[in-house]
């Protein structure tokens, strides 16, 4: 789909993989997604 650079990327990723009720909150909670040396709130810089 893409890369996700902010949380709203992975929103609209998921909205256009069918999920159209998904709110950031939803996957900042969300139990199935893993977040690796970083999380929601820090995006380290593409590169």
């Amino acid at each position: 789909m893409g890369m996700a650079y902010t949380l709203l990327d992975i929103v609209e990723f998921l909205r256009q993989a069918g999920s159209e009720d998904v709110e950031p909150e939803d996957v900042v909670t969300a139990a199935w997604v893993e977040w690796r040396e970083v999380g929601p709130d820090i995006w380290a810089p593409p590169g």
